[in-house]
Formats: structure tokens, C-alpha cells, sequence
């Protein structure tokens, strides 16, 4: 029986990538700007409904830029249920990061705690778009103009995903974007930082260019974060399939919430309205999810206790003030009920049946 993982990429038939390998072999540009990272940046922004976006290597190293190139300093309000990479960029960057407790329907940061959080060394607020439901933008975006804050959206999860009004990417001040081989849509490693003008756009690009603007000329202390042409070719090619792909969890998500609607002591998250791209399914197990972790480990399907523990309980984290488990009780919660079940276009029927039948056998 083979095992079956959390995520699997969505990966397209060799022959088709072939061709785009001899482009690069002719040509012999492997970096710094080629035609596939021009074609994917346009082909992004037309898909994404965005004016500007700047490819990075990957996720992590775009939200350190996004931080720099808004000049960001003191203390930023971020949430404790996230991958480490959301707190790890402000560290790297001499942040101070201050954990704001999350909706417990949302997963989101908690709109109605942010500004307790504020203080005179606050320059930002960094949510995040937890599994791709949509944060509560417009109130973020009304707190954040009250105190005059930046808001640096981690949009690693969102792709794709809209809003009432539209594409999610384009609030805040920049949205970051993973392209991590695990994402609805990768390009094996990649990430991208979604820009509202083309000013912003060029000085993004000069830090991810060790700062230069031309051969001879450094504007800042900027680091190398471009993306590779193999890595541009290969999200061309994955962006032909993604709504084939969007349609295949979007079904997959179905089965299970219809699944699990009434068995005792699992619950789904409520998404409600939010329109989500599917990148994951968390249920939340009300006792010994520890033990259902273990059980469907036992038995060759590897789901993923995501994010557990929390940022805040990470030994560079803990001694913060803000990292207080009094001050982070529905995070703590959440993060001792969740389990991401294998959530990928690739999944078959009878793979997913084994999933729910274990799930049920041991409710």
C-alpha cells in the first residue's frame, strides 16, 4: 500500500517540459531576467488580476524583501499560527515580531485584538491568509490607516484566491506569494511579491539584485532572490493546468466535508463565504488528535499537524511578551485540535475512502 502524503505537486507530463529545456539550452540564459521570467511575471499578473508582480526564488526570501523594501522597522503585529517563515523574516531583518491571537472561524488574525497589540514602535501589521481563506482586509487595512501602518500580506496559501471585490492579492501595501513545491501552484521552489505600482515593482527588483540598477551601480544592500529560467519554464507550464487542478480539489474538498458533517468530534474548518483555492483541508479533532495522527500515520497516509506548535512556542519566540499562552488561547486551541489531511488534484477516490474510513473508525 503505498503511503500517502499531505501534498503531492501537480506535476505535467515530461515530454511537455522538454521543449522549454532546449529554449534554455539555446539560448544559454539560466538567470537574471530571462524570457521565461519576463513571460511568467505577465502571465501571473494576467491571471492573478494584478498590475505588477516581482518572481523570487522563493517565499521566504520574498517576504524578507517585501519587509526592505518598505523600509520596515521596530515592532510588527503577526500572527502565532503560521509556517516559522512568516515570524523567521522579521527576525532577519532586526523585527521584533508582537503575536496577535486569531478568529477562531477564520484562522485569521483577529481583527478585534489587533490594536491593544499597537505601540509607538509599531510600523506594520503582517497577516496571513491561513490555508487561503481571506483575512478581514477591510478592517486590517482601517486600523492600519489609523496608526499609519504598512500591511505586508503572507499570501503563501492564497493563490488565486478572490474576495468580494475581486483578486485577494491586491490589499495591503505588497502580498507575498509561495511557489513552494507543496503550493496549488509551484515552480518546484518560487515565490513572488505582488507590487501596486511600478516604482515599488523596480526597487524590489534592484534588493533582489544585490541592489544594482546597472552594471556599475549599487542603490542598496540587496540580495539574490531571483528566480531561475528552469524554475520560470516550469510555473509557465503549470499554469496551463491550474483550473483543471482547482477543479479536482474543489471536489476533493467536497467529499470530505460531506464525509465528516456528522461525525461526532471532528469538525471542518467554516469557510463560509470565503472563496477559497483548496490548498488545504484541516479538520479539527476535539480529543486525542495525537492519537488520529499516529493511526493514520500506522497506516501509511502522512497527514500533518499544521501549524502545531505555534510560532511562539519556538525557543527565539517564547520569551517575547506577546508570545504568552495566556495572551494566544484560540490559536493554542486550533493548534492542539488541527490535522491537514492529504489535499492534492492527484488524489484518487479510493485513497481518499481510505482516509475517511479510518477517520470515522476511530471517532
Amino acid at each position: 500500500m503505498k503511503p500517502i502524503y499531505v501534498t503531492q505537486p501537480t506535476l505535467p507530463p515530461l515530454e511537455e517540459f522538454i521543449p522549454y529545456l532546449e529554449k534554455i539550452w539555446d539560448n544559454k540564459i539560466l538567470t537574471n531576467g530571462g524570457t521565461f521570467h519576463q513571460q511568467l511575471e505577465q502571465a501571473l499578473c494576467d491571471y492573478l488580476g494584478v498590475k505588477h508582480l516581482a518572481l523570487f526564488t522563493n517565499g521566504t526570501i520574498a517576504l524578507i524583501t517585501a519587509l526592505q523594501a518598505l523600509r520596515i522597522t521596530g515592532e510588527v503585529i503577526t500572527t502565532p499560527y503560521s509556517f516559522v517563515a512568516t515570524a523567521h523574516s522579521l527576525l532577519w531583518n532586526g523585527i521584533k515580531p508582537v503575536f496577535v491571537d486569531i478568529d477562531p472561524v477564520t484562522l485569521n488574525l483577529d481583527p478585534n485584538k489587533i490594536e491593544a497589540a499597537i505601540t509607538p514602535q509599531t510600523t506594520a501589521i503582517m497577516p496571513v491568509h491561513c490555508y487561503g481563506y481571506p483575512c478581514d482586509v477591510a478592517r486590517i487595512q482601517q486600523i492600519a490607516d489609523n496608526y499609519n501602518l504598512k500591511v505586508i500580506y503572507d499570501a503563501a496559501h492564497a493563490f488565486g484566491v478572490k474576495d468580494k471585490n475581486g483578486g485577494l492579492l491586491n490589499h495591503g501595501d505588497l502580498s507575498v506569494l509561495s511557489f513552494h513545491a507543496t503550493k496549488v501552484f509551484n515552480t518546484f521552489e518560487g515565490g513572488a511579491i505582488v507590487c501596486p505600482d511600478e516604482k515599488t515593482k523596480r526597487r524590489i527588483d534592484h534588493l533582489k539584485n544585490f541592489g544594482f540598477v546597472d552594471e556599475v551601480t549599487v542603490v542598496a544592500a540587496g540580495i539574490n532572490g531571483k528566480m531561475s529560467e528552469i524554475n520560470a519554464a516550469f510555473g509557465l507550464l503549470q499554469l496551463k493546468g491550474i483550473e483543471e487542478a482547482l477543479e479536482k480539489r474543489k471536489f476533493i474538498d467536497a467529499r470530505y466535508r460531506e464525509s465528516f458533517e456528522n461525525v461526532t468530534g471532528i469538525h471542518c474548518a467554516d469557510t463560509g463565504s470565503h472563496v477559497a483555492n483548496y490548498a488545504y483541508f484541516p479538520i479539527f479533532v476535539e480529543r486525542n488528535r495525537d492519537a488520529l495522527y499516529e493511526k493514520l500515520k500506522t497506516n501509511g497516509i502522512f497527514g500533518r499537524r499544521y501549524f502545531y506548535p505555534l510560532i511562539s512556542d519556538f525557543p527565539m519566540y517564547r520569551g517575547l511578551p506577546s508570545a504568552s499562552p495566556a495572551n494566544l488561547p484560540v490559536a493554542r486551541k486550533i493548534s492542539n485540535e488541527v490535522i491537514c489531511l492529504p489535499m492534492y488534484s492527484a488524489l484518487e477516490e479510493n485513497e481518499q475512502n481510505r482516509i475517511i474510513k479510518l477517520i470515522k473508525e476511530f471517532a
